[in-house]
């Protein structure tokens, strides 16, 4: 059986006010380059990819900052790993932002 290890295919998701940095758009079905793809890649993927404004409000150093939750098909990314865990084909990864302004 030929191997298919040319993309990873996967569903990112934003809500709970993330979209409005990623022209709010809720859902992006990509694919990504073949190769390992931990969460940690991932988030540097989305700045360069996705992300149209403020990333301040996205990122913090490497990782996501404080306020938004990570799901990885329904699980809490901190039960994975947080950005060590290696992508699947057609995982979903969801970023909830938790912070809402007044």
């Amino acid at each position: 059986m030929p191997s298919e290890d040319k993309s990873l295919p996967i569903t990112i998701e934003f809500g709970g006010g993330a979209e409005s940095l990623f022209d709010k758009k809720k859902k992006h079905e990509v694919n990504l380059p073949a190769g390992e793809w931990k969460l940690k890649r991932l988030l540097y993927w989305i700045k360069d990819n996705l992300l149209k404004e403020r990333l301040e409000l996205f990122m913090q150093e490497d990782t996501v900052r404080p306020g938004i939750l990570v799901l990885v098909n329904d699980t809490d990314w901190e039960l994975l790993g947080q950005g060590d865990y290696v992508l699947q084909p057609r995982d979903t990864v969801l970023f909830i932002s938790t912070l809402h302004g007044g």
